[in-house]
């Protein structure tokens, strides 16, 4: 139920901020307190409309967005073999890294690379199983496959196309980082436009998962409280978009990351005592789909 403060509310509107202030010189306060409005109503004032509005566009911008990856990448293509290269040698043998700290740097990327995984996919966190639940499908393996999906195209495509393009366009030098970092990479290969891309696309994407998790947390507490619970969460919620706008980049991933390990931890545990089940209702699945008459 606090998690989704983090990894769903602060984290969300704070990387949105930032791209609307590079990008567009939006004041950080005007983001938070726009968003704030937008969010509240939806969620308080019933107004599905602009919800049902922004989950729209998301697919067409998820499309735009890997579209604009990828001229990146083609406009940088002579330095893909390098940008791997560089990957490899940094993750494993971290430059200028000797003795204990070599273990360490090692330990932080590993550290850093699950936490921002998990930010992706939200793999481990159970969240996937509230929003599966919600569905229509009679199959709870058959969702499970598809919900896995997921997981392949957050972190195998869509970061694996924007950390190369930041890598090979060279801004991973610029001091930048967050959302800002991403839109210099895009606007070096576009220039003009590129930048705008990600922005905008960062908007929707950052709203759509705002309320998608308010609705993970407002389950969440409803079940742990009961609907007594559903008014006041909503109300905190709203109230809490502002203060991840102005805040610290490294605050909001820090808070969030902290609040994500709380989470998974419980989450995990119950999967492994629960492994057995899932095992016996896969085999059941795929023999009953091996004996099902061809059509």
């Amino acid at each position: 139920g606090l998690a989704g403060f983090g990894i769903g509310n602060m984290v969300q509107v704070n990387s949105m901020a930032h791209a609307l202030q590079t990008t567009f010189n939006v004041p950080l306060w005007v983001t938070g307190l726009a968003t704030m409005v937008v969010v509240g109503l939806v969620i308080l004032g019933g107004i599905k409309r602009i919800g049902k509005v922004a989950a729209a566009l998301v697919p067409f911008m998820c499309v735009a967005y890997i579209i604009a990856g990828i001229v990146v990448l083609v406009v940088n293509v002579d330095a893909i073999p390098t940008a791997f290269s560089l990957i490899f040698t940094h993750a494993f043998t971290p430059i200028a890294a000797t003795g204990g700290f070599a273990g360490a740097a090692v330990m932080a990327a590993i550290r850093f690379g699950v936490a921002r995984g998990i930010f992706s996919n939200e793999a481990g966190l159970g969240t996937a199983g509230i929003a599966q639940a919600a569905g229509t499908t009679t199959s709870s393996v058959r969702s499970g496959i598809i919900g896995m999906m997921g997981t392949f195209i957050d972190t195998i495509i869509i970061c694996s196309i924007t950390g190369l393009a930041i890598i090979c366009s060279g801004v991973w030098t610029s001091g930048e980082s967050g959302a800002a970092l991403s839109a210099a990479a895009f606007e070096s290969a576009m220039p003009g436009f590129g930048g705008a891309i990600l922005t905008i696309a960062l908007v929707v994407f950052a709203f759509t998962t705002i309320l998608g998790w308010s609705y993970f947390g407002e389950k969440c507490w409803e079940f742990m409280v009961g609907t007594k619970a559903i008014w006041p969460f909503r109300v905190i919620w709203v109230l809490a978009v502002p203060f991840g706008a102005v805040a610290q980049l490294d605050f909001a991933w820090l808070l969030a990351d902290t609040l994500n390990g709380l989470m998974a931890i419980p989450n995990l545990i119950s999967l492994l005592l629960l492994s057995p089940v899932v095992v016996k209702l896969t085999k059941e699945y795929f023999a009953r789909d091996r004996l099902a008459p061809a059509v």
